[in-house]
């Protein structure tokens, strides 16, 4: 072993070494082995920017078959890291200019920067809406598929060992085959950043729909054909109308006996008053379901529903899947009439006849102003349409948009950065016990470790800790644009409805709690297990899982649970156990309708005692009177009209 001084001289003769023989040295010892982590790892090849352009033109949808677009006005190609470009370009003052690579010594600085407005251009963010058993999380799961997102589709199926969807990653949704709780799924499909929402389906949980919803800028619509429109299919499409949001609907399950496509557009047309346009058309139905004729290029793509089943397709593989089990021929080709049954093409022949003489033309402005749905018919468990159906929703659907807030409409290519909070998530990792805020980014950047304002709290927070969602799974991600869903660790910094930003003051309109129709106290049936009880209570409540009030007197400390329907309950109560180890009990109340005091605690006081109601507060300390049924709210108005203005929704208190 060298003694220290010699290990000193050895240094300072290493640093006193002409340049070229450091070079030379250092050569020789990474040939050896690396003198850094980052030295093995692999650059990771850049996305490919996508230029801009809302208005698809046929060259454009051309484009966007083939992973490519016709825009040329994309800034240079560049083979080289930030770093690279950074100590290059900007330089040092005074460094020499021969050291300069020749393709960077003609780029612009702004031509390395990424462009803000192209960056939005390429971001789509859709929720998928529909009644539950009408395929929904089967179509998430295939289009995350065909988006090459997933290695394999997976089904909601009643039988054991079927691989789970990705979208429903909790417990009981395995078990039950029923989606419970929005998911924000990311992935990248031809030069764009899809951000797909995937909402429940079961009418008690319509609240985490509307709030997911709300983050939104497109929406689908998906129909059982067999069914047509449902309840909870009328519910949620009202939800999507009052955030004016675009509307594409899908129609499920065409391999199955199905209504005919006139009646399923009819169903449309006059229960929600929106006109549709058939961007393609059904050949058959069922056991004679052939394909489908595809208007924007006149083609029909045929199927083969045991050649489709048969093959699987695997992340990464070149072959288009698109065209497993579908042959596409031209509407004119004259081996059409040989390829399917005489009364099928025939009645093709009449159908195309019939939609050319209805318009053959698809106004984008009606679509994107909400006032035309674009319909589509396919089949999503036998991944048939499904890719078609994604690939001309790139093409038709709207970039993120601009919001109004408190200081006037900002729009998604604003400087400054500008996300709310639409949901909160509680032990997405078990092993971590964490909570994740999902966070909308309306404009500007966002980067990471950035430093942005809370406008309900008035605070600053710092961003260390962000994540891209994937379902359950989670990505560090270093920054997004308008239309991106971020993942945020949440130890109580956030709460639903909050407006984060950067730059001058502002605030999004709140996310508003609607009046729930059952209450029932829950209780901890182990007190050993109180602060996991606590624990578990506001974490899972504070999700906005079920709604939570409390006795004004102060002994009663057990939260009330309000909810929209029984099965929220059960969910509560079965994730307490899974996830706190605590087994709880309900008390019911005989309320079914709650009512919130616009005039806050002061109209409570001035209205003095209150007969057939229960005045309680919620999770803001805002009083909310429940009653037993409307008769009941009516009489009190007539009877106190000092209570003032009652409202059947509330909302968080103002950012203002």
């Amino acid at each position: 072993m060298s003694s220290p001084s010699s290990a000193v001289a050895a240094a300072a003769a290493r640093v006193a070494a002409p340049p070229v023989a450091r070079a030379q040295r250092n050569a020789t010892h990474a040939t050896r082995r690396p003198s850094s982590l980052a030295a093995t790892l692999p650059r990771v090849p850049r996305p490919t920017r996508t230029p801009r352009g809302l208005r698809i033109l046929p060259a454009r949808l051309a484009a966007v078959d083939a992973g490519t677009d016709a825009g040329t006005d994309a800034p240079p190609t560049l083979d080289a890291t930030p770093e690279e470009v950074a100590e290059m370009v900007a330089g040092a003052s005074g460094a020499s200019n021969s050291n300069v690579p020749d393709k960077l010594k003609t780029i612009p600085k702004k031509a390395v920067e990424r462009d803000l407005s192209k960056e939005v251009d390429s971001r789509r963010t859709f929720a998928i809406i529909s009644h539950p058993d009408a395929g929904k999380t089967t179509l998430t799961e295939k289009l995350l598929y065909f988006g090459g997102a997933i290695n394999e589709a997976g089904a909601v199926r009643a039988r054991r060992g079927a691989r789970a969807a990705t979208s429903d990653w909790m417990e009981m949704e395995k078990q039950r085959g029923i989606s419970i709780s929005s998911t924000a799924l990311s992935f990248a499909y031809k030069g764009f950043t899809l951000n797909l929402l995937d909402t429940p389906g079961h009418a008690d949980f319509s609240e985490d729909t509307y709030r997911t919803v709300s983050a939104a800028d497109n929406a689908v619509m998906l129909i059982d054909s067999a069914k047509g429109l449902e309840p909870q299919t009328r519910k949620l499409f009202e939800v999507c109308r009052l955030n004016g949001l675009p509307i594409f609907t899908f129609c499920n399950k065409m391999d199955r006996p199905s209504l005919e496509p006139l009646e399923l557009l009819d169903q449309i047309e006059s229960e929600f008053e929106l006109p549709t346009y058939a961007v393609n058309w059904p050949i058959g139905s069922g056991d004679t379901f052939r394909g489908v004729y595809h208007r924007p290029r006149r083609e029909v793509h045929l199927f083969d529903k045991e050649e489709s089943k048969a093959t699987k397709a695997k992340k990464g593989q070149d072959e288009d899947i698109a065209t497993r089990g579908v042959d596409i021929i031209p509407i004119d080709d004259p081996r059409l009439a040989s390829l399917i049954d005489a009364d099928l093409y025939a009645q093709l022949l009449e159908d195309i006849e019939f939609l050319d003489e209805l318009g053959s033309e698809l106004d984008l402005d009606a679509v994107h102003a909400g006032e035309l749905t674009p319909v589509f018919f396919g089949s999503g468990a036998n991944n048939f349409g499904v890719q078609l159906f994604l690939d001309t929703f790139l093409g038709y659907s709207v970039r993120p948009r601009g919001r109004q807030t408190s200081a006037g409409r900002i729009e998604a290519v604003d400087e400054n950065f500008t996300g709310f909070v639409f949901k909160l998530q509680a032990n997405m990792d078990p092993r971590h016990r964490d909570k994740v805020a999902f966070v909308r980014v309306v404009s500007g950047r966002f980067e990471r470790g950035m430093k942005v304002t809370n406008a309900r709290t008035k605070k600053a927070v710092a961003l260390s800790r962000p994540s891209q969602l994937f379902g359950q799974e989670k990505t560090v991600m270093d920054e997004g644009f308008a239309g991106d869903i971020i993942g945020l660790n949440n130890p109580g910094s956030f709460a639903i409805g909050d407006t984060l930003y950067t730059g001058p003051r502002r605030a999004l309109p709140p996310i508003p709690t609607f009046s729930p129709e059952l209450f029932a106290y829950l209780r901890n049936t182990d007190t050993g297990k109180y602060k996991q009880f606590q624990k578990g209570v506001t974490e899972l409540l504070g999700e906005g899982a079920v709604q939570v009030m409390y006795s004004r007197d102060a002994v009663k400390q057990d939260p009330i649970l309000a909810a929209v329907g029984q099965l929220q309950f059960e969910v509560v109560q079965a994730r307490m156990l899974q996830e706190y180890g605590v087994e709880t009990t309900l008390d019911s109340l005989p309320y079914a309708v709650a009512r919130w005091v616009v005039g806050g605690w002061d109209a409570v006081e001035a209205a003095g005692r209150i007969f057939n109601a229960q005045c309680v507060k919620d999770i803001w300390g805002q009083p909310v009177l429940l009653f037993k049924n409307v008769w009941n709210v009516e009489q009190l108005i007539v009877d106190t009209p000092e209570i003032g203005q009652l409202s059947n929704f509330s909302t968080p208190p103002t950012a203002n």
